[in-house]
């Protein structure tokens, strides 16, 4: 199956009825301390990282790596959705059903505003249009029954559950077929 390819990236920004997905710049540096740092966020995702240790080791401008986008709510950094290469050396390892799996995280003031369904269904949508019929992998604990009713919502059917990091993981898949559809691109 096809990765991301480089070529594709950076994108223009892709546009929601009232999102930006972009690239990370360097004026998204105290959202992303804010992001990784946060309790709420690190719930369910392996715990919040220390306020200090981010202040010291992340780079001034947050890694612009493919597949990253900033999720922009009237000029600043909310959230953000991630398209990566699936890992092959984890517990749901599962390169049958996709090579890419997608990731999001937002602030806790976003939470509860349809923004995470809505920055999602627009990288699946750029990400549909740079591979078509490529499918995404999405996995998160059982127990977190926003990002459940967020891979539902997106089209994401459920493949396995499994243990991992303590707790039952559930890993979905989706495919461009019967995805949502795409969002626009441009200036």
């Amino acid at each position: 199956m096809p990765r991301l390819p480089y070529a594709a990236w950076p994108p223009a920004p892709v546009r929601t009825e009232r999102l930006v997905l972009r690239t990370p710049e360097a004026r998204d540096r105290p959202a992303f301390v804010e992001l990784f740092a946060s309790p709420e966020v690190g719930a369910y995702t392996g715990g919040a990282q220390p306020r200090d240790e981010l202040e010291r080791r992340m780079p001034e401008t947050p890694q612009r790596r493919p597949g990253r986008f900033v999720v922009e709510l009237d000029g600043a950094m909310i959230g953000m959705v991630e398209l990566k290469p699936h890992d092959a050396g984890s517990a749901h390892a599962r390169p049958d059903v996709g090579e890419t799996e997608m990731g999001y995280l937002f602030l806790p003031r976003a939470w509860g505003r349809g923004y995470a369904a809505e920055a999602c269904a627009a990288a699946l949508g750029w990400f549909a249009g740079v591979l078509p019929g490529t499918p995404v992998v999405v996995a998160t604990q059982t127990a977190n029954d926003r990002s459940m009713r967020l891979a539902a919502r997106l089209g994401f059917t459920e493949v396995q559950r499994f243990e991992e990091w303590g707790a039952e993981q559930w890993l979905g898949v989706w495919s461009p077929d019967v995805g949502p559809a795409g969002a626009t691109t441009g200036p």
